[in-house]
């Protein structure tokens, strides 16, 4: 019963799970001809629409109103408006969601309710495909609606036009998780046929499913010393240390156990990536790059290599266009988007400083490091400092009361990300006497 709690019936893997015959259904159904691309999108929005219902409940339509609103801002207005208003109305309607959430965590003292869990969680990937795509509009890259619908088109005309956008929204492989695929990779993948043959798609779905069983493997191997060890609140000294790298490398082996699932979803629907690219389209990135993300040395990779396509988004949302500060107001912004939990404030805070001290620490050391056997000893060193503070800002983003979070501001886990705090003064300093 145990193995079947750690996979199968973890809600979002579960709902994740059931929905594998439809995508592969849907693959299949792409390469016959008489499978049209109205039928297509109808398909894609109706799975979508199913899946919120089961896995949600009434909940869902807090995901279906700001879709609906969404695609109609999307329709009505240009394209050097569109992007402002539907990312105002998308931001403020999550926050009043997520200000639900802290009512029932922080006023009423409950536990929230799992499918509330759910829906913040697809609202939040709502966001991304609702900005991604009104980015697209004013940049150009996909055309207005608005341009396309005349004044006195049929009711029918509009909701023809409007399909392709309810259906990017809502479409069932991304509804409750996966890598941001952007509006013209999906609009290409309906309207052409798989290039992938069954063997081909097979295997790649097969190599998948064994990295998620060898990562599932891992997580009891993890939770048994995570349980077996002394939490926080009874570590003493040094313990403290194994208590926060344990905990967050099985925070870690989680998420990469979800984004390897979710990417095998969208693979089985035909959206991953071995759907063939058009010229000037964005490729598809998978979200988990783990390899590197284990063996890095520098903050600054591992931050844009972890959910690498929510990374990319926030770049372009965020940090292209600020005129100040541009990686503090990503951070600011990330810390938002996740729904400003005490947590989730400080950590992101924290993580954008350390960013910061790594491209200092790093451009000195290269001027000054320059035997290999220096080189081998300064990122061995390095490389632990990183996966440390790492460690040290996932518990601050994880934990829900603000008495973990000072639990862990308060033990000996605090020196790592303070040692670059006193690097970053010491060295912006001495570049300022430089300039």
């Amino acid at each position: 019963m145990g193995w079947l709690q750690l996979f199968f019936l973890h809600p979002v893997s579960f709902y994740q799970g059931a929905a594998f015959p439809f995508a592969l259904l849907f693959n299949y159904l792409c390469n016959m001809d008489s499978f049209p691309t109205h039928a297509r999108y109808l398909f894609l929005l109706v799975g979508g629409g199913t899946l919120a219902w089961a896995a949600m409940g009434s909940f869902a339509l807090l995901v279906f109103i700001p879709a609906l609103c969404s695609v109609i801002l999307i329709c009505s207005l240009g394209p050097q408006e569109v992007h402002r208003w539907t990312f105002f109305f998308q931001m403020s309607w999550q926050t009043l969601c997520h200000l639900g959430l802290h009512y029932t965590e922080y006023y009423l003292q409950e536990p929230p309710s799992m499918r509330l869990c759910i829906t913040l969680s697809s609202l939040m990937l709502l966001t991304q495909r609702v900005t991604s795509l009104s980015l697209d509009i004013c940049e150009g890259k996909v055309e207005a609606a608005s341009r396309g619908i005349k004044n006195r088109s049929s009711l029918f005309e509009h909701l023809c036009k409007a399909l392709p956008y309810f259906s990017y929204l809502l479409f069932f492989p991304a509804l409750l998780g996966g890598s941001l695929c952007s509006f013209q990779r999906f609009q290409a993948r309906v309207q052409g046929s798989s290039s992938l043959c069954p063997r081909d798609s097979f295997w790649a779905l097969t190599w998948r499913g064994l990295q998620i069983l060898g990562l599932e493997c891992l997580k009891v191997v993890m939770r048994g010393v995570v349980s077996a060890g002394a939490g926080l609140a009874d570590c003493q000294q040094l313990q403290c240390i194994c208590v926060m790298w344990s905990t967050a490398g099985l925070f870690k082996l989680t998420y990469y156990s979800h984004w390897l699932l979710d990417d095998s979803l969208l693979c089985a629907a035909g959206f991953g990536s071995e759907f063939r690219q058009s010229p000037g389209e964005d490729g598809y990135i998978p979200d988990a790059d783990i390899w590197t993300l284990e063996t890095t040395h520098r903050i600054s990779l591992f931050t844009r290599k972890w959910n690498q396509s929510t990374a990319r988004w926030l770049r372009r949302l965020i940090f292209q266009h600020g005129r100040a500060w541009p990686l503090l107001q990503t951070f600011a912004f990330s810390a938002w988007w996740h729904g400003l939990h005490p947590g989730q404030v400080f950590g992101f805070l924290c993580w954008a400083v350390m960013v910061e001290a790594d491209y200092l620490i790093h451009n000195f050391a290269n001027l000054f490091i320059r035997s290999w056997p220096m080189q081998l000893v300064y990122r061995t060193v390095t490389w632990a400092h990183t996966q440390l503070i790492i460690a040290y800002v996932m518990l601050a983003v994880e934990v829900r009361s603000l008495s973990s979070l000072w639990l862990l501001c308060n033990s000996y886990n605090s020196v790592f990300p303070m040692v670059y705090c006193i690097l970053l003064f010491l060295l912006a300093k001495r570049k300022y006497k430089f300039n």
